[in-house]
């Protein structure tokens, strides 16, 4: 085999691997509304904030069981089981992060800073946004003992909470910071 063919034959296994990461090259504008448009849909049949944004985006990084992202991220909602605390939608955007380029391996440090860098970029972009990560400050009530039954979903509901928004915004954020393949990896 001459040396061109066995650059083509790396070439062509460097984007095989890739594939098969998930790592995602370039989203379009186009499905990044799709993916938008699929958080508010799951978000508007009953799923939580962060279950909305992880599922629609999930299989992007290489989660294709919808089931399973949906558990995952079941617990982040309400600002992290209806505490208020971190935004569930936020929550969301990091769980992503993870699939992204989390590590797993241990004593990683590398591997920890690049996530641990990511989440910040997230966190910072979503605050400048929003003015806040914190769920009882976005919704503009007091931070208070909750309880754990969730609110109705009532066209009241959806009418006087900025969650469907900050949904959006979530996916729109976590896609376009992650659209292209992490290749510190």
């Amino acid at each position: 085999m001459c040396l061109g063919a066995v650059k083509v034959a790396n070439i062509i296994f460097l984007l095989y691997l890739c594939a098969e990461n998930q790592k995602i090259m370039k989203i379009t504008e186009q499905e990044i509304e799709q993916r938008v448009a699929r958080a508010q849909a799951l978000f508007e049949q009953g799923f939580n904030c962060s279950q909305s944004v992880f599922a629609a985006c999930a299989d992007v990084y290489g989660l294709s069981d919808e089931s399973l992202a949906l558990r995952l991220s079941a617990s982040f909602g309400g600002g992290m089981g209806r505490m208020r605390m971190t935004c569930g939608a936020a929550c969301g955007m990091f769980l992503l992060a993870g699939l992204y380029n989390g590590s797993a391996t241990p004593g990683d440090k590398e591997g920890k800073m690049r996530n641990y860098a990511l989440v910040q970029n997230l966190a910072a972009q979503f605050k400048a946004e929003n003015g806040s990560l914190v769920c009882a400050e976005l919704l503009g009530i007091a931070p208070r003992p909750q309880e754990p039954m969730p609110a109705e979903r009532t066209p009241e509901y959806y009418h006087k909470r900025p969650c469907v928004e900050l949904v959006k915004q979530a996916v729109r954020i976590a896609l376009t910071a992650m659209d292209t393949p992490d290749t510190s990896i």
